[in-house]
């Protein structure tokens, strides 16, 4: 089971992605726990993350949040997959990054 981790400036405003990936995780029998949080919370839950994802309006944040968590994948979110709630794509995003 694979912990993957959305970041957000407050934590709310991926709250729908959470959900439409959970939906497209479920779909493709991909075992995962998915949650969304405020950028500010990245290095006390890296730790257990499998990879970090960080919303588009956040990632001026990736090279902190990466060395704040240096021994995980962070990544940002498809501005694209985003503005569409594409659950699927983004799926694919975690996959090709954790090699699954």
């Amino acid at each position: 089971m694979r912990n993957v981790i959305l970041l957000c400036a407050q934590g709310m405003s991926t709250g729908v992605m959470v959900k439409k990936m959970q939906d497209a995780a479920a779909k493709m029998g991909y075992e995962c726990s998915i949650s969304a949080h405020p950028v500010a919370q990245a290095k006390e839950l890296g730790a257990s993350a499998d990879i970090l994802l960080l919303g588009p309006q956040v990632r001026f944040e990736k090279n902190e949040v990466q060395a704040q968590c240096p021994n995980k994948p962070v990544q940002v979110i498809d501005t694209v997959a985003y503005g569409r709630l594409d659950g699927a794509k983004v799926i694919a995003q975690v996959k090709a990054a954790l090699g699954d």
